[in-house]
């Protein structure tokens, strides 16, 4: 059509139609990707709301076990745990239920088991509702690299976060989601690296009515020392902050 002819209604080759979408850069997140991340923090909120009219802690040592037969307790143990991380119930807490109400035999294994169907349901609705909005901001610098890091050493980089004493867990969870490794090596990293605090935990609380003993000991010193270690990692990176605004 000659250009004397066209009218302002007509669409020019370089604008879309209203069948033709707009092609998205990638350099920013679409409507729908803010949509599915807004729907992330309505469910976590829920889950923490949640525990206004429950408790976890409560519901594992209030008779579980005497409620439910012997062959679902323990799947619905490692549920009622892995629900109560979602809803950011510490993990201390319910490792000291899986200590006093099965000891350790029971209590390691099934709270071990517990933690990582957490991570997995964490690591599923952060991957599935928040990644593609959040992932266009790991662009900076620091964050660029770590993001990297994880892609390419996806296992050893999600099993030091797992050996780190005081990182908040859900923190690892929904870091990793929004990263790009992969979820098996995350669930196979994070079953390992969860082992050693847990079992600290499970020992102490299962050990607690003999405090003289080397069990219950040994544990409050290492779960004393895992605490230390939080402190002296908050200081020293308050202490990086304020150098980093200083200069």
């Amino acid at each position: 059509m000659p250009a004397a002819l066209t009218t302002a209604d007509e669409p020019t080759a370089d604008e879309p139609t209203a069948d033709e979408p707009a092609v998205h850069d990638g350099r920013h997140p679409t409507r729908s990707a803010w949509w599915r991340f807004g729907l992330l923090v309505v469910l976590l909120g829920a889950c923490a709301g949640s525990l206004l009219l429950w408790s976890p802690t409560d519901l594992l040592s209030g008779g579980l076990a005497d409620r439910m037969p012997g062959y679902w307790f323990a799947p619905l143990f490692a549920l009622v745990y892995a629900v109560g991380t979602l809803a950011f119930v510490p993990r201390p807490a319910l490792n000291a239920v899986a200590g006093l109400l099965l000891g350790i035999r029971q209590g390691v294994p099934l709270a071990v088991l517990g933690t990582t169907l957490g991570a997995a349901m964490a690591f599923a609705l952060g991957r599935g509702l928040g990644r593609e909005a959040l992932r266009p901001y790991l662009r900076g610098k620091v964050l660029g690299a770590l993001d990297r890091r994880f892609t390419d050493q996806g296992f050893r980089s999600v099993l030091v976060l797992r050996l780190l004493p005081g990182l908040p867990f859900q923190a690892g969870n929904y870091g990793a989601a929004f990263s790009g490794v992969r979820f098996l090596p995350f669930l196979f990293a994070t079953a390992i690296g969860v082992v050693p605090t847990t079992a600290v935990y499970v020992v102490a609380a299962a050990s607690a009515d003999q405090p003289g003993s080397a069990a219950f000991l040994v544990s409050a010193g290492v779960i004393a020392l895992l605490v230390l270690g939080s402190l002296v990692g908050l200081w020293r990176a308050t202490a990086v902050r304020r150098r980093a605004r200083a200069g």
